[in-house]
């Protein structure tokens, strides 16, 4: 009886479309019922042949709540994945053959929010974990993943300062799945600020055209906005860092904001002589 209502429900969920009230309704009934099974995390008492339906009725909450942008909601069924996907080989209810796509589209999802919020020791935790789970294989294979090696690209563009590269892997088309593309708003507001942040430190000011493109912003009218809001100074058609700049007649040195800058620059250039 048990399974066949839970089939019924992990059917319904794995509609993308499904508004995410009723989502929650369907989810809640759903682990009500495993729990009532004894399937809702694994142990002794668990019949096997429940345990990868509830993993993948947790994995379609995980991806409703990304869609919903619950990230509490997401982190929750991260945690409890986390029994399912640490079953050793040999278990019945052990990640495999296809499950395993499923199992890093999750952990990849989670690692672009850890990257969303800055967490990057998390991170990092969570990449040492990779490597050690079973099936994970070594750095190479997890980078070489199409969903866990995104979010480990991004970080290490973000770290180098390839801000050009992390605005090309998120355009539509570039990501791995509609779920990865919600990340792309937060990063983006992240990195406009960082970028910000060294144009402030390599240069005394720009031009308000060139900024638009530096920042990828829509119009010089929002690049004004964002000056106001960043407390810099628009006239005459350049904008002004507030304490930037070098002693008269000394050339700014060119450190690694300043190439950082300059990439950025010109892969915006190269898109609007495209467009």
């Amino acid at each position: 009886m048990a399974d066949r209502q839970l089939t019924t429900l992990c059917d319904q969920l794995k509609s993308p479309t499904l508004p995410y009230d009723q989502a929650s309704t369907l989810l809640s009934k759903a682990k009500l019922l495993l729990l009532q099974s004894n399937a809702l995390t694994p142990s002794p008492a668990s019949p096997p042949s429940l345990l990868p339906l509830a993993r993948e009725l947790l994995e379609l909450g995980a991806l409703h709540s990304i869609r919903a942008r619950n990230a509490p909601a997401f982190i929750r069924y991260v945690d409890q994945l986390e029994p399912f996907y640490s079953l050793p080989p040999g278990h019945p209810a052990a990640v495999s053959g296809a499950a395993v796509a499923e199992r890093n589209k999750i952990t990849g999802l989670y690692l672009l929010l850890l990257l969303s919020q800055s967490r990057y020791s998390e991170f990092h935790s969570e990449l040492e974990s990779l490597a050690t789970r079973e099936g994970g294989g070594s750095a190479v294979d997890v980078e070489g993943d199409r969903y866990l090696g995104y979010p480990i690209r991004l970080e290490r563009w973000l770290m180098e300062g390839s801000y050009d590269r992390v605005w090309k892997a998120m355009k539509k088309g570039e990501v791995p799945c509609e779920e990865y593309g919600v990340f792309s708003e937060i990063l983006t507001t992240q990195i406009r600020s960082e970028i910000a942040s060294s144009s402030e430190r390599a240069y005394p000011s720009l031009p308000l055209s060139s900024t638009k493109s530096l920042l990828f912003l829509d119009s010089e009218g929002a690049v004004v906005e964002f000056a106001q809001q960043r407390g810099w100074a628009v006239r005459d058609g350049q904008i002004f860092f507030p304490a930037a700049g070098t002693e008269a007649g000394e050339e700014p040195e060119k450190d690694v904001s300043q190439v950082a800058i300059e990439n950025v620059l010109g892969y915006a250039r190269q898109l609007e002589t495209i467009v």
